[in-house]
């Protein structure tokens, strides 16, 4: 639990307070408690002048008092939904009933503080209103770089490995060569098959998949080139194969390491002659599709032990795109949770605001061994068992809680000065981060502008 004297401005990103009182000692009384608080106060003595002033700068928080002439706190409040929805409001009287409380609460007051009250009695409903406000604009943040990220393509990824890796992806698209995507199981390379399909001129055509090692090997054979009837029992008609629905479109041979190496010799022959030939057939049927391969084996030294054979390998082997592990660029997790996120949410009928930092640092600093489809299958269980609006470390599976600590551990000896362990901190998180203040901002639970200040205050601008 965070300590209730720890300053209010690591909360949020823009923490902005609007206070409204018409009763001007009040107004200074509140305004210095919460400046004390390091958070940027602005001051309005009438309902009116607050709208003028959210007009012109919206604000995190307004703290407003109930009984005011003109425009009563209740109608203030009701304005401000109508014009800076995302703002939370504190309503503050010295009259307060529990029928005042539940309508203000209706109307969509976050809170209702009773006069007199003491200083935590204020701060501690503002902390929580900044927590949620910060919440709702990273989740509104994340929101548009996914639609950034994803445009036509389905694929998530902000990080310099999946930059490099989607402009490879957006150059071989328009091609016609065959393409060997590799990588661990779960960085989602059946997705980067189907953005090269997508990017190319073969995009309104069929995207034909099979995984070669999801079919026995004596099925595959018929799967992918078909058989005619009578061809073997049970074959009691014609029926084509993938080679044959692919055609015009793509074709993906998923996880290809696992093929046969009878199999393979038909396969050279379709990628050479651009023909095949059904079970049971005796006329050869040309085909016209481009074949993306992937695999998550070394097929050069597949090759090499002779399990998988030369002449194929660099026939497949035209272009081939690697898909980074997860691990290895964890700038993108807290896109890919947001998005799993969403789609969970949405899956199970839950509204779902996002995801606590203590969480997301969890999340980003663990090492997913499983790549993306962990991540998914981690988040898919969090929100199911989320029994509030934010998924919580408490529904994160041990393993990521307690792997997350193991693998991201400082030691800074007792003694090592106040100033120096922060700089220790934030130096390392960016090392971790490979130099993404945004990411380190939000493991570290601050603003991004708050390292920026302290990196310049260190003489160190990079």
């Amino acid at each position: 639990m965070k300590d209730q004297t720890e300053p209010l401005t690591a909360l949020a990103r823009q923490p902005s307070i609007l206070i409204v009182d018409d009763d001007a000692a009040n107004l200074a009384s509140l305004g210095k408690v919460l400046r004390r608080e390091q958070l940027d106060v602005r001051e309005a003595s009438h309902g009116r002048e607050a709208l003028d002033l959210l007009r012109e700068q919206p604000a995190s928080v307004v703290i407003t008092d109930f009984q005011m002439p003109g425009m009563s706190g209740l109608d203030l409040l009701r304005s401000i939904r109508a014009i800076s929805p995302e703002t939370e409001v504190i309503l503050i009287t010295a009259y307060g009933t529990i029928e005042m409380a539940v309508d203000a609460m209706k109307q969509g007051a976050y809170d209702f503080v009773v006069k007199p009250f003491k200083r935590h009695d204020i701060v501690r409903p503002v902390r929580r209103a900044l927590e949620k406000y910060a919440l709702i604009e990273e989740n509104r943040r994340l929101r548009n770089e996914l639609e950034r990220t994803l445009g036509v393509r389905e694929i998530i990824g902000q990080s310099p490995l999946m930059r490099d890796t989607l402009e490879l992806v957006d150059q071989v698209a328009p091609s016609s060569a065959t393409v060997l995507v590799t990588g661990e199981s779960g960085t989602g390379k059946e997705l980067v098959a189907r953005a090269i399909h997508s990017g190319s001129r073969r995009s309104g055509k069929p995207f034909v998949a099979i995984n070669c090692a999801a079919i026995p090997d004596s099925i595959l054979e018929s799967e992918l080139f078909g058989y005619e009837r009578g061809a073997f029992t049970g074959a009691v008609q014609r029926r084509e194969g993938r080679f044959e629905r692919a055609h015009t479109g793509t074709l993906f041979l998923d996880e290809i390491g696992e093929m046969a190496p009878h199999v393979q010799v038909k396969l050279l022959r379709v990628l050479q002659e651009g023909e095949i030939e059904r079970l049971g057939g005796t006329q050869p049927i040309m085909v016209d599709c481009r074949i993306v391969a992937a695999t998550n084996r070394d097929l050069a030294a597949e090759v090499r032990d002779g399990r998988f054979r030369e002449d194929l390998y660099y026939r497949l082997n035209v272009i081939t795109v690697e898909l980074p592990p997860l691990r290895d660029r964890p700038e993108d997790v807290p896109l890919l949770a947001h998005h799993f996120l969403g789609k969970y949410a949405e899956k199970n009928g839950k509204e779902m605001l996002g995801i606590t930092s203590e969480a997301m640092t969890l999340l980003a600093s663990y090492k997913w061994q499983g790549n993306v489809r962990e991540l998914e299958n981690v988040m898919e269980r969090a929100v199911v068992l989320a029994r509030g609006p934010q998924v919580t470390a408490n529904e994160l599976p041990t393993g990521v809680r307690m792997g997350s600590k193991s693998t991201r551990t400082l030691t800074i000896p007792l003694g090592t000065p106040l100033e120096e362990v922060e700089k220790r901190l934030i130096n390392e998180t960016l090392r971790i981060t490979k130099g993404d203040k945004r990411l380190a901002a939000q493991m570290l639970g601050i603003a991004t502008r708050t390292i920026y200040r302290k990196l310049e205050s260190w003489g160190d601008t990079e």
